[in-house]
């Protein structure tokens, strides 16, 4: 995917990953800012928490 993040100065090629991984069998995702948040209960609670988490972050650096 090439484009630019609002943080970005220039375009720039950014890879998507799988950001859901299981640990010890418990799911849990990582984030950019090196976190790992969970464990979850199934992988639709996970994607549920992923969007509110991005959510969570936007709106704070929108209010930076």
């Amino acid at each position: 995917m090439y484009g630019m993040r609002a943080q970005d100065h220039a375009p720039a090629t950014h890879f998507r990953s799988d950001r859901m991984c299981r640990v010890n069998g418990e799911l849990y995702f990582s984030t950019r800012e090196n976190t790992l948040e969970g464990p979850f209960d199934n992988p639709e609670v996970a994607a549920r928490e992923i969007e509110a988490y991005i959510e969570r972050m936007q709106l704070q650096s929108k209010n930076r």
